[in-house]
C-alpha cells in the first residue's frame, strides 16, 4: 500500500493526509505526495475496466471508501480518417465523452467524493461550469451524500437537468463561474462541506491524472509525442503531466521529458494562451468570458500559471480557437470518427488542426487529442450550423425521389 501525504507546490512543506488544501506557511496549493509501493505492468492486468484499476497510484487508503459509478478506461481511438484529413499518421482521440455522466469530470469527482467518505464528511458540492455539476451529483447520489452545486445561471440546460436528476441542490448564480466559485468556497469552509474542486482539490485533481495512466497503458506503455489538452482551470493538464511523471517514477514508463504538451483554449476566454504568447509567467484573468465553449469559460484559472510552467517544462505551446473554428471542428470529428463532442472537445480538435498547419506536429508523431465531453450536453451551440430537417408527407414516391 502506498503511503500518502500532502506537499506544498510552492515551499514544499509537508503535511499528513487530512482535510486541508492550502499551505499554512505560504498559502500555496497542496498536492498529494506518494511513497509508492512496488507495481509493475502486470499489476493492472485482469482488473476492472475503470480508473480504479490503478488503486495503488490513487489517494484512497481503504478500498471500502471507494464511490464508483464505473467511470474510466474510455476508448483511445485510432483516428485514421481524421488523421488522413489533417495529414497525421498516428493520431489518437481519447474519448472521455462516454463516461457515465458523459465527461471526464467523473474522474476527479469520483476521487474527491471517495475521499470525502474517507474523511467522514456529511455533504459534498462543487463550483461548476456544468460537467462537474453532473459528475459530483451522480457520485454523491451513489455515495449517499447531500450535494450542493454552485454554477452560473447561463450554463447549458441539459447539464442543469442532469445534475438535478441525481438529486442535487442546484444554486444558479447570477454571475460568472468565478462568482460561483467564490461563493462555493466561502460556504464550503464555513459549513464543512467537501467542495470537490475547492477544499477537496488536492485529492480531486488526482482523478484527472488517470487520463495519463490509461493513455500510456492503451499505447502499450509508450510515451506519446504530442498531447492536446483543453484548458479551463488548468488542473487537468497539470494532472496529466503529474500522471506521466508518476509512471516514470514507478518504472512503468521510460523518460517522459520529450513529450510535448499543447494547451487549447477558446477565444473569448484564453488567459493562459494570452500569457504564453506574451511570454509572461503570470495569467491575467478574463473578467467576462465570451465563448460557446462554456465548460472552459473560467476567466481566472486556478492552475493557470502552473500550466505555463508545464508548457515550458515539456516544450509545449498554447493556442486558441474561435467559435467558428470550434463548430467546424465538432463537425469534422463527428463526420470522420463518429464522435460527437461538446465545444470543449471542438477546441482541442481545432487547436490540433492549427498545430499541424503551423508545422508544430510532425505527421509521424504519436499524437493524442483529449475529447472531454459529450455533444448531447451542449446541443444549443451546434444547432445553428446543422442542416434543418426537411419535413415531407408520408409518400414513398416523393421521399424516394430525394434519396440518392
Amino acid at each position: 500500500m502506498s503511503k500518502i501525504s500532502l506537499q506544498c507546490r510552492e515551499c514544499k512543506k509537508e503535511y499528513p493526509s487530512t482535510f486541508k488544501y492550502i499551505c499554512e506557511e505560504c498559502f500555496g496549493p497542496l498536492d498529494v505526495k506518494y511513497d509508492f509501493s512496488p507495481v509493475s505492468k502486470n499489476t493492472f492486468e485482469g482488473r476492472e475496466h475503470t480508473y480504479w484499476r490503478y488503486f495503488e497510484l490513487l489517494p484512497i487508503e481503504d478500498k471500502s471508501n471507494i464511490v464508483s459509478i464505473q467511470a474510466g478506461m474510455t476508448p483511445l481511438i485510432r483516428a485514421e480518417k481524421l488523421g488522413e484529413e489533417l495529414g497525421l499518421n498516428n493520431l489518437y482521440i481519447k474519448n472521455d465523452s462516454v463516461n457515465p455522466t458523459f465527461s471526464f469530470k467523473d474522474r476527479p469527482a469520483g476521487i474527491a467524493v471517495s475521499k470525502a467518505k474517507e474523511f467522514g464528511l456529511s455533504a459534498v458540492g462543487c463550483a461548476s461550469t456544468g460537467n462537474l455539476a453532473s459528475a459530483t451529483a451522480a457520485h454523491a447520489a451513489k455515495g449517499g451524500f447531500p450535494c450542493y452545486v454552485f454554477a452560473p445561471s447561463d450554463i447549458e440546460h441539459a447539464k442543469i437537468a442532469q445534475a438535478l436528476a441525481y438529486g442535487s441542490k442546484f444554486i444558479a448564480v447570477d454571475g460568472t463561474y468565478d462568482d460561483a466559485n467564490r461563493i462555493a468556497a466561502q460556504i464550503g469552509d464555513s459549513k464543512g462541506i467537501g467542495i470537490v474542486n475547492i477544499n477537496m482539490r488536492s485529492y480531486y485533481v488526482e482523478g484527472s491524472k488517470t487520463l495519463a495512466y490509461e493513455v500510456a497503458e492503451q499505447l502499450g506503455w509508450q510515451v506519446p509525442d504530442q498531447l492536446i489538452v483543453p484548458v479551463g482551470s488548468g488542473a487537468m493538464l497539470n494532472a496529466i503531466c503529474k500522471g506521466f511523471e508518476e509512471l516514470q517514477t514507478t518504472l512503468l514508463l521510460d523518460d517522459v521529458s520529450k513529450m510535448h504538451m499543447i494547451a487549447a483554449q477558446p477565444h473569448g476566454c484564453a488567459p493562459v494562451v494570452d500569457a504564453f504568447k506574451r511570454g509572461d509567467t503570470e495569467v491575467i484573468p478574463v473578467e467576462n468570458p465570451d465563448t460557446i465553449a462554456k465548460s472552459l469559460a473560467i476567466g481566472d484559472p486556478g492552475d493557470g500559471r502552473y500550466v505555463l510552467k508545464r508548457l515550458k517544462q515539456y516544450n509545449g505551446y498554447a493556442e486558441e480557437s474561435n467559435n467558428k473554428e470550434i463548430l467546424d471542428a465538432i463537425l469534422l470529428l463527428a463526420k470522420t470518427e463518429g464522435v460527437f463532442t461538446e465545444p470543449a472537445g471542438g477546441v482541442s480538435v481545432a487547436v490540433l488542426k492549427k498545430m499541424v498547419e503551423d508545422g508544430k506536429i510532425d505527421k509521424n508523431d504519436t499524437t493524442v487529442c483529449y475529447v472531454t465531453g459529450n455533444g448531447l450536453k451542449a446541443t444549443e451551440s451546434i444547432m445553428e450550423v446543422l442542416q434543418k430537417p426537411q419535413i415531407m408527407k408520408a409518400d414513398v414516391a416523393k421521399i424516394s425521389a430525394v434519396v440518392q
